[in-house]
């Protein structure tokens, strides 16, 4: 079996202040952040593989999970392709993760978020927020032939 969890980067700050690779993260993000990785932190194992968008706003999303997690950062491993907005790229990186790591955790983006767990979960959701959670589970052995999952858990900021 193979598992997913997505987590959409924490609130940042406008576009129009700053580039949107560097935009960094407002207050309510990082509130909504430390929240939500309060709560999940009895759904992470040691044996993930962590995937990073190296955008600014998601990597400093993944250290207040790193932090809270009790995790280092030397775990995580920042993939450009995931700074991308649409389903492709994002699901190309999923069906290349190595297949001994049977866990997958990856800090990313809306669109691509939203539409990975609508493609492959088994629960529609209208859009993933900020500091979204959302964990799909497959049924398989190979991260290339993922199709239909049960999604396990959904965890939005608005529900703690």
């Amino acid at each position: 079996m193979k598992n997913i969890k997505l987590i959409r980067h924490a609130k940042s700050e406008s576009q129009n202040l700053v580039s949107d690779f560097n935009r960094n993260l407002i207050q309510k993000g990082i509130d909504d952040s430390n929240k939500m990785a309060v709560v999940t932190s009895n759904m992470i194992l040691n044996s993930e593989l962590f995937y990073c968008s190296p955008a600014k706003r998601t990597m400093e999303t993944a250290k207040i999970f790193f932090k809270n997690w009790n995790l280092s950062l030397d775990n995580l491993k920042t993939i450009d392709q995931l700074y991308a907005f649409s389903l492709p790229n994002l699901e190309v990186t999923v069906k290349l993760a190595p297949n001994m790591f049977d866990n997958l955790i990856l800090f990313g983006h809306n669109n691509a978020i939203t539409e990975f767990v609508n493609k492959f979960g088994d629960i529609y959701i209208d859009n993933v927020p900020t500091s979204g959670f959302i964990s799909i589970t497959f049924e398989t052995d190979d991260w290339q032939t993922i199709t239909k999952g049960k999604t396990d858990k959904i965890l939005f900021p608005s529900q703690l």
